[in-house]
């Protein structure tokens, strides 16, 4: 059964696909085009099955569907405000890494 997440639910989910660099790649990827598996495996230079769990993570999530196309799957986002959504964190990101409040970022290992 489906359910509709709340609005915490869905930064928590989002939160936890970014916190890998495969995922934020594997998203920016799906973010251009949807795309079958042996495609963003070699996109990404990792293997299938890496890859697999990833998409698997991502799709537990609710951030990736399996569309199926014949006999193959293809994956794009659920959403295409998601792909808004990582537009507008990398804006963010940018402007806030030339940035910097904190002094002892770097020795604290923060921000």
């Amino acid at each position: 059964m489906l359910t509709v997440a709340s609005e915490v639910e869905v930064l928590v989910r989002f939160g936890r696909a970014l916190a890998d660099p495969i995922r934020c790649r594997l998203l920016l990827a799906l973010r251009e085009a949807p795309a079958h598996p042996s495609d963003l495996a070699d996109r990404l230079g990792i293997s299938r099955t890496r890859l697999s769990n990833h998409l698997a993570c991502l799709r537990d999530c609710g951030l990736v569907v399996a569309v199926p196309v014949g006999r193959r799957t293809r994956y794009e986002l659920a959403d295409a405000r998601f792909g808004h959504a990582l537009d507008d964190l990398r804006t963010a990101v940018v402007a806030v890494e030339t940035d910097r409040t904190c002094t002892d970022a770097e020795e604290r290992d923060c921000c």
